[in-house]
């Protein structure tokens, strides 16, 4: 396993991350699972308050219980559950964040959180006052760098100007090439590292059988599944070339995986594993598919 400083945190993570969205609802399998990855090597951790109602940062907290010093933990905050439990509002207000970031650490059985990243974004939200409450946090020791989640250049951009940001996760694949446009330049320029998740495209660079997806057709999506096959050849399997082609850009700290099996896990592990792909590999994959432009919230 490769590992990376995130940002300017000082935070060490490792290569490929464990993306805890997926875990089910089996607390034992859970906890072996999550043991396991970090047996072998795996020590980024990343949930989010919003995740099964916070019983994913309970899961994760109860795994590394009595272990906290091996493992990063990164979680999310900006969604409030509503009260009867329909759905969540978008809240970036500094009270609700000093608020919810008790209730997280609760969850995780924690007195600090490694990396807080804010769930979302918008151009309009109270951008000082979201910074803010994260500043208050890191001096008061409660976590230790903050971040973004979002794939919204002018957000993206704001935070830079404004902020002390150490991370960006943004969705970033083969067949979502938008970060390479507009923001993976300028974030590996400004020392703040990247967080990719969605390397897999849901599956449909990996066997899944080929749909529209974003803006490209069922055809499209077929070609770069092609391409992914075609690079891995007899040597890899193709979810290291997938996610060997997010890792290939400097800008990437951590490609986090959406692990729920033992043999997705297995799959990351061998990822984690791959040596690098070639830069002919690259251009090929580059050439199979026609590379997104963000239209909105440039």
């Amino acid at each position: 396993m490769k590992y990376k400083t995130l940002g300017r945190s000082g935070l060490e993570v490792s290569e490929v991350g464990f993306g805890c969205m997926s875990l089910g609802e089996d607390r034992a399998v859970n906890k072996a699972l999550l043991h396991q990855a970090l047996d072998s090597g795996i020590t980024f951790f990343d949930t989010a308050d919003l995740y099964q109602k916070g019983e994913n940062e309970v899961a994760v907290g109860n795994a590394f219980k009595g272990m906290r010093d091996r493992v990063v933990l990164a979680t999310k905050v900006g969604n409030q559950w509503r009260p009867d439990g329909s759905g969540w509002d978008w809240n970036p207000t500094k009270a609700y964040i000093l608020q919810a970031v008790e209730h997280s650490l609760k969850r995780l059985q924690t007195d600090h959180i490694d990396l807080y990243q804010l769930h979302g974004g918008t151009i309009e939200d109270p951008i000082d006052e979201t910074i803010e409450a994260f500043e208050i946090l890191k001096a008061q020791g409660k976590i230790r760098a903050y971040g973004i989640s979002s794939i919204r250049p002018n957000v993206i951009r704001e935070y830079i100007k404004r902020s002390n940001i150490d991370s960006v996760m943004m969705q970033y694949s083969l067949l979502d090439r938008r970060p390479e446009e507009a923001c993976l330049g300028l974030l590996q320029e400004q020392g703040i590292g990247v967080l990719a998740r969605g390397s897999l495209a849901q599956g449909l660079l990996v066997g899944k059988s080929p749909k529209p997806y974003l803006g490209h057709s069922e055809k499209e999506v077929a070609a770069a599944a092609e391409a992914v096959s075609r690079v891995a050849g007899n040597q890899r399997s193709v979810a290291e070339v997938a996610a060997r082609y997010v890792l290939h850009h400097p800008a990437v700290t951590t490609a986090v995986l959406g692990i729920r099996t033992a043999a997705q896990l297995q799959d990351a592990l061998h990822v984690a594993e791959a040596a690098p792909l070639q830069e002919q590999g690259i251009e090929e994959l580059k050439r199979a598919v026609q590379a997104l432009r963000y239209e909105q919230h440039r």
